[in-house]
């Protein structure tokens, strides 16, 4: 029998392998669970979400149960974090919602027009942790302390034999603004106001992009997760892609590769239009990481000879499907991405999946 130390070096190399482009022995199994680790484990959600340290056993506890797999994508939830990554509100269960209730984002506009004027007179440091605990009423200071445990949350993890896929999540800067303004209100400024966003969004990223060294560094990360959530081909012109989604993640991808780790691009919506700017990125060492809503065959298509492809098993599938159906789905996409995939969920497994689904997810790549 191997020992745990054994698993995680062969379960690394497995994974460090299919994002190089290298063949590995078999096609990784990376989970993207949170709250169906809860209801898998048998723990309410609002108990899940009243700490890391509890996430983070239970998503332990779920790795284990499910034995042969590579790792878990993260070692808490992002869900509790997103004031953090949004700039908005969240509903939590126990709290604004009943005890078994799925976190909610709860957008509205709270950062004002005004508000670009002191992030560019003051930065963005001062001005966002007067938002987060004056506006948000978001307990800063106690996540950041739990946050300053994320070594030893992944130290749990390694030492039962698991990897944890990316320790860090980061977000392109324009999820910052398109949360605290909204939606709606950030588009209209691209509109209205470009020159005055971008200078903003400017200041941000140079920030940004120093706190994400120091903490790759802090962590000693080999893969960094980072999401442009609402920054899909579908969702902006051409001009305004470019000019405001692509040039932030491209840097910020560049930064992370600077300092040695691989790129976990976190790609939702559909971004089939844009597919051929990732050509530009280093050959082997990013990850396509879609939600099923780009068709991964079209991915394949256009990038898969320069990046590692993750996902894509559909939440629908995992919580409605057949295990039959769904290994069938998994097995395919194993025989037809080839050496340089990860098998993994579209975007997170959706609490309500069912369990014998997961299991067959990862049997299509097992053979377990």
């Amino acid at each position: 029998m191997k020992t745990p130390q054994e698993l995680l070096l062969e379960r690394k190399t497995r994974v460090h392998k299919a994002v190089a482009l290298e063949k590995p022995d078999r096609t990784p199994v990376i989970l993207m669970a949170d709250a169906f680790c809860a209801n898998h484990m048998g723990v309410k959600l609002s108990d899940f979400c009243s700490s890391l340290a509890i996430q983070n056993q239970t998503i332990l506890n779920s790795a284990k149960a499910f034995g042969d797999i590579d790792g878990m994508n993260a070692p808490y939830a992002a869900g509790p974090l997103f004031p953090l990554i949004f700039m908005t509100y969240v509903k939590l269960p126990g709290k604004e919602l009943p005890d078994n209730s799925l976190w909610q984002l709860d957008e509205r506009e709270v950062m004002a027009v005004e508000d670009y004027d002191t992030i560019l007179n003051k930065g963005w440091a001062p001005f966002m942790q007067d938002y987060l605990v004056n506006r948000l009423h978001y307990p800063l200071a106690q996540t950041l302390e739990e946050l300053a445990q994320t070594p030893q949350f992944v130290k749990n993890f390694e030492d039962a034999g698991y990897m944890i896929y990316s320790p860090i999540i980061a977000t392109a800067v324009p999820e910052l603004l398109g949360g605290g303004r909204s939606l709606p209100k950030f588009m209209r400024d691209l509109y209205k106001i470009p020159d005055k966003v971008e200078a903003v969004l400017d200041v941000i990223q140079q920030e940004c992009l120093e706190a994400l060294r120091q903490q790759i560094r802090a962590t000693k990360a080999s893969i960094v997760f980072m999401s442009p959530a609402r920054g899909a081909s579908e969702f902006f012109s051409p001009k305004l892609w470019q000019r405001f989604i692509w040039k932030y993640l491209k840097e910020t991808v560049d930064v992370i590769l600077e300092e040695g780790a691989f790129a976990d691009i976190h790609i939702d919506s559909n971004w089939e239009r844009d597919l051929e700017f990732f050509r530009s990125l280093p050959k082997g060492k990013c990850v396509f990481e879609t939600d099923s809503a780009t068709d991964i065959y079209k991915v394949k298509e256009v990038i898969g000879d320069m990046m590692c492809i993750k996902g894509d098993v559909p939440a629908a599938r995992l919580a409605l499907a057949t295990p039959d159906e769904v290994y069938s789905y998994s097995a395919k996409l194993v025989k037809d991405m080839g050496p340089g995939f990860i098998l993994s969920s579209g975007c997170s497994i959706p609490p309500n999946a069912k369990i014998e689904n997961v299991k067959a997810m990862i049997a299509a790549a097992t053979g377990q």
